[in-house]
């Protein structure tokens, strides 16, 4: 049976619900799907700034794309818009199911941490309005590398500060870029897909250890795969 990993868990989007953002922008462009459209440009431009060594934070970031998505489409983004989507960002709701797969892993004897491209807030995060941050041991922010995942330094940072090899720990994620970028290190990867989502096939790319389309049950298949505590 496989060594129990320590389970890193992505937070926006895996656990916490982005489509609670789709009304702002209903509101903003008369189109929620606009928002994939802009999370998707967040990833890429997060990725930019870190292959060229250029720095932001993420939510300064997400404003900047807002703009732009603003400019493409000819509507004017106020800073009315732009307060609404740092509020709503900081007050994304958990996925429905993410509580009681938290509870199924804890009581299985797994530790849990979370890694987000978000910066540290310094007050109430979206984790802990959430009422999830309680089900993990730490909180990890890749802001102290200055890069974004899947930075190979964001996930290091993690293993560091645990003081365990990358192989001991297991991305949990609902985007697969985030769990090639810990297997590519020799880590593990979970992917749960919410319906919005599927794993790369491509020779050469790791494939998710472990895949399932909601929290609950890739929940139950991380604890078949790899057992109960002690073992």
């Amino acid at each position: 049976m496989s060594p129990r990993p320590i389970l890193v868990f992505d937070v926006n989007e895996t656990l916490l619900d982005l489509d609670h953002l789709c009304p702002l922008f209903d509101d903003i462009f008369g189109d929620g799907a606009v928002m994939r459209d802009w999370f998707a440009q967040l990833i890429l431009y997060s990725q930019t700034l870190t292959i060229t060594g250029l720095r932001s934070d993420f939510g300064t970031l997400a404003v900047a794309v807002l703009r732009m998505i603003g400019e493409i489409r000819g509507v004017a983004i106020t800073e009315g818009h732009e307060d609404a989507l740092r509020r709503t960002m900081g007050t994304l709701p958990a996925h429905p199911d993410a509580e009681a797969a938290l509870v199924h892993l804890r009581d299985r004897g797994f530790r849990l941490v979370t890694l987000t491209n978000s910066p540290p807030s310094g007050g109430v995060t979206a984790l802990d309005r959430s009422g999830l941050a309680q089900y993990f041991e730490a909180s990890f922010s890749v802001q102290p590398t200055n890069r974004f995942k899947p930075a190979p330094q964001t996930y290091q940072l993690v293993a560091e500060a645990l003081a365990v090899p990358l192989s001991d720990l297991c991305l949990v994620a609902c985007h697969v870029w985030d769990t090639i970028g810990m297997q590519a290190l020799g880590g593990k990867g979970a992917l749960v897909t919410h319906d919005v989502n599927a794993a790369l096939v491509l020779p050469g790319v790791p494939q998710p250890d472990v895949t399932a389309p909601d929290l609950a049950g890739l929940a139950q298949t991380i604890a078949a795969r790899w057992g109960p505590a002690g073992a």
